[in-house]
């Protein structure tokens, strides 16, 4: 019987299956997996081997971090059902990360992070000396030399604030999400939802509703 509590963690907001395996402070195991599409029907076989291979069950399970974007609209959203699912069947709590969060985590304050949307496009949020968020985009910002932002977001970095230092990120993003998790277990958490700053690729049809005939 493990004396530490035991936090699984996952992500499916990008391009990957991501997932991690924390008890206490150690980091059992932190897996990502590149994937363009298959996430859901690759998550759970995946966690499951996760735990597998560290002697594990669901039932031992202290809390469950996910990871709510923002990013891919389907990726996110198979993770968050995912999360409120097993919550819900184990009775733990299930703590939602942002990828801003958790990119956050372990790197020293004020700091601004910066990922990448796409489309010439950057996320941002500021993250305060006290570690609290100032400020959170609630849409994409379109900024000057994001065309040669690299993954890491150094030339958006640039951009958005001159002169700044580029830092990397402290630790894998499974593995933040998980740390955050297991310090937010003990207080009450809303159910994990999907963070979406803004609207899904896929456009509502313009043509009439069909006309029903009695």
């Amino acid at each position: 019987m493990r004396s530490e509590p035991l936090i699984l963690a996952f992500d499916t907001s990008a391009a990957h299956c991501a997932a991690a395996l924390l008890c206490g402070e150690a980091v059992l195991e932190c897996r990502i997996e590149e994937m363009a599409k298959g996430q859901a029907e690759r998550l759970m076989p995946m966690l499951e081997e996760m735990l597998a291979r560290h002697g594990a069950g669901w039932r031992d399970l202290a809390a469950i971090g996910v990871g709510t974007g923002p990013g891919n609209f389907t990726g996110v959203r198979i993770s968050v059902a995912a999360a409120r699912g097993l919550a819900l069947s184990l009775r733990v709590p299930a703590v939602g990360v942002s990828a801003l969060e958790a990119a956050a985590l372990g790197l020293p304050r004020p700091l601004r992070v910066v990922l990448d949307a796409r489309r010439g496009e950057v996320y941002a949020q500021d993250f305060g000396p006290d570690g609290a968020a100032m400020l959170t985009t609630h849409e994409a910002l379109a900024k000057r030399g994001v065309d040669a932002m690299t993954g890491s977001g150094a030339a958006a970095l640039a951009a958005l604030q001159p002169g700044a230092r580029v830092l990397a990120a402290a630790m894998p993003l499974p593995e933040a999400i998980a740390r955050i998790a297991a310090a937010r277990r003990a207080t009450p958490q809303p159910r994990p939802a999907p963070l979406y700053l803004r609207s899904a690729d896929a456009a509502l049809p313009s043509e009439p509703p069909p006309v029903i005939v009695a």
